[in-house]
């Protein structure tokens, strides 16, 4: 009879600590991203066109795609007669121009915390200030927010030695603003490199780097020193899901970025006592269940959420699709 081996070898899995980071997964930015293309489904029916990922997270745009939605890389690919979605990250004004030259119907879902940079960089330019911005050269965030203002006025830095190469005198009239989704850590220092530079730069009136995005870092610094392991779910195009695996790296803990359960590499995982488990701020908690399942068909898992302080942001839905 096989069933009492099975079971036996149940019996006799290895047994592993799962400690889960909190707060982890979905941020009110991408809340709002997904519920504006479902209720843009629901208003105009299918297809709803959506201009770049919604949000960087493969589950959730197929998921998406499987309700109606279709992605497209630019505006050229949606039809005069069908309403099309800008995606988290921002769109540089040239896109909303664009929309409406053509007549198109189009929702914006970019995050108010983008947004809000963009606005920034509008008065910075207004105060006639050359602004110098930290974040990843090709993220569509980046590239959003350099739509906003115009050519020239504006110098991507990605390191301290992008500080050092500057060729600008130390009185220049300057100002920084960074990407939402950067390691803080790594800002802090190009941050503390370009005030040593130049004293006189304006800073934000406020952090840049969005509350979800330092939240997960931290939250990942508070369990990676119990960890052997740790597993990070989020899609690999995903900068914060990137900057909680280089978190928990440079703390010691060897880590891994993963889709979902199948990307698992069981042989890097060996046997650990405890493995961390956290998740970045476009992946749903769904995958996170469907890891722990998973590691709970090969260890004896006994399962610990982090504490932590609730998130309570939530940002409104726009007018159009809620009237």
């Amino acid at each position: 009879m096989p069933f009492p081996m099975l079971n036996r070898a149940f019996q006799n899995r290895p047994a592993l600590r799962v400690l889960i980071a909190a707060p982890r997964g979905f941020c009110a930015g991408v809340d709002r991203a997904i519920q504006i293309v479902e209720l843009a489904l629901e208003r105009f029916g299918a297809p709803v066109y959506v201009r770049h990922e919604i949000v960087h997270n493969r589950f959730v745009v197929e998921r998406l795609k499987q309700l109606g939605a279709i992605f497209v890389d630019e505006l050229d690919e949606v039809p005069d007669d069908r309403p099309v979605v800008f995606s988290a990250h921002g769109v540089p004004k040239s896109v909303p121009a664009e929309a409406q030259d053509r007549g198109l119907t189009y929702v914006d879902a970019t995050c108010p915390l983008v947004s809000k940079v963009h606005r920034q960089a509008q008065r910075l330019i207004e105060e006639g200030r050359h602004i110098l911005f930290i974040g990843h050269a090709g993220h569509p965030e980046v590239i959003g927010t350099f739509g906003q203002v115009p050519p020239g006025s504006m110098s991507l830095i990605e390191t301290i030695v992008d500080v050092a190469e500057l060729n600008l005198p130390e009185t220049a009239n300057l100002a920084f603003l960074t990407q939402t989704t950067l390691s803080v850590d790594d800002t802090a220092a190009i941050v503390e490199a370009l005030k040593a530079r130049f004293p006189s730069i304006r800073a934000p009136r406020s952090e840049d780097i969005c509350y979800a995005t330092s939240n997960r870092q931290a939250a990942v610094k508070q369990i990676a020193p119990e960890c052997d392991r740790m597993l990070v779910i989020g899609s690999p195009n995903s900068s914060n899901s990137l900057r909680l695996a280089e978190v928990a790296e440079r703390i010691g803990v060897p880590a891994r970025l993963i889709g979902r359960a199948v990307d698992i590499d069981w042989e890097w995982l060996g046997q650990p006592g405890t493995v961390g488990i956290t998740a970045g701020a476009s992946a749903p908690e769904v995958l996170v269940r469907e890891v722990v399942d998973v590691l709970g068909e090969r260890f004896h898992v006994t399962e610990e959420v982090a504490d932590h302080t609730p998130e309570r942001m939530i940002f409104k839905l726009p007018r159009e699709l809620v009237a």
